[in-house]
């Protein structure tokens, strides 16, 4: 083992919207930090592909395979490189709502509160639209939480077809509202990701802090009560390194963070590190997704972002009064790397199609993501088979979510039978399909924050309840999830995690 000659104040694993932002964040502040990234600089022709590649090949799946509830192994879709899954996330930046901070009254039980209120939180949420550049506009959305003033940027124009169909989904009574969007001012790379308003900060000239990549983290190694990480042993090209600090903060996603931990099972910790209180891995959410297809009337280039949301039914519908979930326009459909994992209903037309009639297929659809939140169960859970990771995991809430869709599908069957609509047209089926589990961009919750040692891994700061100088730092530590996509409320939460080590130690 290679033991690096040099203490730090803190290391950072994982350069995502957790850990890249955090990284960022404490740019100037002095401490010596070390950021250590199992990938490398994605080239920018393999950011945000799009083409018909997307379906053709494994793209943005590492080399490795986990195993599923069945006990077969798949190929996961999450993306090792600087910025993490931010470099193929789309850019979509939403607020949770109050309600769910507080515990929301979903289909089957309760979500569990958070702790920590929307109001403690939405400082974070500003700082975190201001950090990357959220184009948007308040007050069209009916469920957007409280917020003190609109967007400092405003939405960027979307493609006239969408503007129509905005314009039908308003006959109809639904409030589509412009999706609060990550835009960058690079042509080339417009879609803002963790590298751009993280990493990239954090390397400012003359800082204090080191990035290093291809270093794949392991395992964690305690001093000998086990009250203290003392290094952080990874892989380096077919080696093995030891890295110190005097504080260690994991923000490798809820999948790996868990996973890092669980492999770091000493005598004082058999069950993995942090983990008396057997929640580490455990309370996997992954939230519901389905896309959904419509039939567009004149072809489109398949290649635009993400555009238009509705939350009409998030609290529910005429029929029920549980929550539903969210929806949101999917953007080109050569270009959306979720799509392009997830859809059985097409993947056997991509199989079969030239590509020339593949970009015929993509020109003429209208996509649709209808998400649904899910409940913490601690039998859905990361865990470790050997050394590789085994993820277990059953859907609940699956009526909400059935309900989410179906109503959708009624309300395209009304935008197309309107007479005034004509961007889309009426076709004898609208094809769906639920995203895999290998999509595990949104996952969250496996070392949930809490303020009782028994019941949780982490404090309300992140900070481990057993390991004095372990803070966790990605989703991973959320009690619920979310309704909308979980990027943005990372980020907040990393900027507060930021604020708290900086004024730690100091």
């Amino acid at each position: 083992m290679i033991i690096d000659d040099i203490t730090y104040d803190i290391i950072v694993v994982g350069t995502g919207a957790a850990g890249g932002t955090l990284a960022g964040d404490l740019a100037g502040s002095g401490l010596k930090v070390l950021v250590l990234e199992r990938g490398v600089q994605l080239p920018i022709e393999e950011q945000n592909v799009a083409d018909v590649g997307l379906f053709r090949k494994d793209r943005y799946h590492p080399k490795e395979q986990w195993f599923g509830t069945d006990g077969d192994p798949f190929s996961p879709q999450t993306l090792y490189a600087l910025g993490g899954n931010t470099k193929i996330w789309g850019g979509v930046l939403e607020r949770m709502r109050e309600q769910e901070f507080e515990g929301l009254a979903l289909q089957e039980a309760h979500a569990p509160a958070w702790g920590l209120g929307y109001g403690e939180m939405a400082p974070w949420y500003t700082q975190a639209e201001d950090r990357y550049r959220v184009h948007g506009r308040s007050g069209v959305d009916p469920t957007e939480p409280n917020r003190q003033g609109d967007y400092g940027l405003a939405p960027k124009p979307i493609e006239p077809f969408m503007e129509e169909l905005r314009l039908a989904l308003q006959r109809h009574g639904t409030h589509p509202y412009d999706l609060p969007l990550s835009w960058s001012q690079s042509p080339v790379d417009p879609s803002g990701d963790a590298e751009l308003f993280g990493v990239d900060r954090a390397l400012e000239p003359k800082g204090t802090i080191t990035v290093r990549t291809g270093t794949e983290v392991t395992r964690l190694h305690v001093n000998p009560s086990g009250t203290e990480v003392r290094g952080v042993e990874a892989n380096v090209a077919g080696q093995n390194w030891l890295f110190m600090a005097h504080h260690v903060v994991l923000a490798a996603g809820a999948i790996n963070t868990a996973a890092i931990l669980l492999r770091s099972a000493t005598d004082h910790h058999p069950r993995g590190l942090s983990n008396g209180s057997d929640q580490v891995g455990r309370n996997l959410m992954n939230p519901q997704l389905t896309s959904i297809l419509q039939l567009a009337a004149e072809p489109n280039s398949g290649r635009y972002p993400r555009s238009l949301g509705v939350s009409d039914f998030l609290w529910g519908d005429k029929n029920v009064s549980f929550p539903l979930g969210t929806l949101q326009t999917g953007g080109g459909v050569l270009q959306d790397a979720l799509f392009s994992e997830s859809p059985p209903v097409l993947s056997l037309v991509t199989k079969l199609l030239p590509n020339m009639g593949l970009e015929q297929l993509a020109a003429r659809s209208v996509s649709w993501w209808a998400l649904s939140p899910v409940l913490p169960d601690r039998h859905n859970r990361v865990s470790l088979r050997g050394d590789r990771i085994q993820v277990n995991y059953l859907h609940n809430n699956r009526e909400a979510h059935d309900r989410l869709v179906y109503r959708w599908v009624d309300t395209l069957k009304e935008v197309e039978a309107d007479p005034l609509t004509h961007v889309v047209k009426t076709a004898p089926t609208h094809p769906r399909g639920e995203a895999p589990l290998s999509v595990v961009g949104y996952a969250c919750g496996t070392c949930r924050m809490g303020v009782n040692p028994a019941t949780s891994v982490v404090d309300l700061k992140g900070r481990s309840h057993e390991v004095a100088n372990l803070t966790i730092a990605d989703a991973s530590m959320f009690p619920s999830c979310p309704a909308v996509g979980p990027g943005l409320t990372v980020i907040a939460n990393a900027l507060r995690i930021a604020a708290e080590l900086k004024a730690l130690i100091r």
